[in-house]
This record gives structure tokens, sequence and C-alpha cells, in this order.
């Protein structure tokens, strides 16, 4: 069952994530296959991040916290926080997968 990495940016750290942003891009491309979705939540503009959700095809929570510790966001402290925890498809492409 995939885990959900949900990131949470320290507070006016904007700069950072744009400095990083490159780098990041890269590494996700470098580990398309285990995503089965990812992206930034941004705020009701759309013009500013403020962490981010990667649902990902791992079996194990160390995996997991192996995938988001290397990647440079969370390599160049952008995070205050990162949750991970079990998620369970249900619905892709408005198809029921259950």
């Amino acid at each position: 069952m995939p885990f959900m990495i949900e990131t949470f940016d320290k507070a006016n750290h904007h700069d950072l994530r744009l400095a990083l942003r490159d780098e990041h891009l890269v590494y996700l491309d470098e580990h398309m296959h285990l995503l089965i979705a990812c992206g930034a939540k941004l705020n009701d503009a759309g013009d500013h991040a403020s962490g981010g959700v990667y649902l990902v095809a791992l079996e194990e929570r160390e995996a997991a916290r192996e995938f988001i510790e290397n990647d440079p966001f969370y390599k160049g402290e952008l995070f205050e926080r990162v949750e991970i925890v079990r998620w369970r498809q249900a619905y892709l492409d408005g198809k029921n997968t259950l």
C-alpha cells in the first residue's frame, strides 16, 4: 500500500523554494517510477506554494522517509515539517479502483 507524504514549508521561505526548484524537479524526474502523483500546495491566488503532497508507490515507511529526505527541498531545509501516512487509492482518473 502506497504512502502519502505531505510537506509544510517554513514561513517566508518562498525564495528558497524557487532557488531549489530546478534541482527538485530533476530529482522527481529521476524517481518518476515511484510517483503516483505529486504537486505543490498553493495559496488561493496560485502564486506561492506552502508545501507539497507526494503519493509514492513504496511499501515501507522507511523507503518513503528516505525518498523525501533525499529530495533537494528537504536537503535544502525548506520544510518545517513532513508527515508520512499510508494511503489507499479509491478513485483515480474518475474510476473506482477498489
